[in-house]
């Protein structure tokens, strides 16, 4: 009887040691998110340029205000988007812009902005994250997190899909996709490169791959990219990083 208690306490053991619990896309985010900056994304002023363009995102209490500055020989534009809306100055005179063009440009600005501080916009109110299981892209292994949004707060583009590939040793998320439905529609491939670590906070570039084959799942379009079958579209370099800490913390 002892024997049969012995081994039986043997293989539940071994049972469970093999049982590998998988840590929830809320956890992983949330991992992520501290590795790759924290509460330094909270409480300083970051700056960048992008493709000619000059960003700025600065803090107000739990919020951001974005910037995006235009400069010409004779013309300074500057986008502002706040809590309270979009405001547009051109040599610092308030523009009166139409709805349709005030959120293009709103929301130019907040794309460029929410891709510079990933993973960090992962816990905004609107976002769904669902765990998809273990992906390997090349050597590595990695757990696939989908996100979605609600239509509340989501934005306009809200019925987006976006999937990201989260490392299972570092948390960072080295690749990331998503799915679009304006302009035709379409799915892009990120790999991120260039890691730099600013103030505590880690930026990247990105490698832009576009999807010739719209009908793959987005869930499965890195099987299309370890397969070389995905077109590199662009690169998206920030330049002149600064972040600078709040005054008033």
């Amino acid at each position: 009887m002892y024997r049969i208690l012995l081994l039986t306490g043997i293989v539940l053991f071994i049972g469970c040691k093999e049982a590998k619990i998988e840590p929830t896309a809320q956890e992983i985010v949330d991992r992520s998110i501290e590795i790759c900056g924290g509460e330094n994304y909270l409480y300083n002023t970051i700056s960048f340029d992008f493709r000619g363009k000059k960003y700025q995102s600065i803090p107000q209490g739990n919020q951001k205000i974005l910037q995006r500055k235009i400069l010409t020989d004779s013309t300074e534009i500057l986008d502002v988007r706040s809590p309270n809306g979009f405001e547009r100055f051109v040599n610092d005179t308030l523009v009166i812009l139409p709805d349709t063009l005030a959120t293009a440009y709103s929301n130019a600005v907040n794309s460029v902005h929410y891709f510079a501080y990933l993973p960090y916009g992962l816990n905004d109110k609107a976002v769904q994250k669902r765990f998809l299981g273990m992906a390997t892209i090349g050597a590595a292994e990695y757990y696939e997190i989908e996100v979605t949004f609600n239509e509340k707060g989501g934005g306009d583009d809200f019925d987006d899909i976006y999937i990201y590939w989260f490392n299972t040793k570092t948390y960072k998320p080295d690749y990331l996709a998503y799915e679009f439905h304006v302009d035709g529609g379409g799915q892009r491939f990120r790999v991120a490169y260039n890691e730099r670590i600013v103030k505590g906070i880690r930026f990247v570039d990105y490698l832009n791959y576009k999807s010739p084959n719209t009908a793959t799942p987005i869930s499965s379009i890195d099987s299309l990219y370890t397969n070389d079958g995905l077109e590199l579209l662009s690169e998206i370099k920030l330049e002149n990083i600064k972040v600078t800490p709040d005054s008033y913390n």
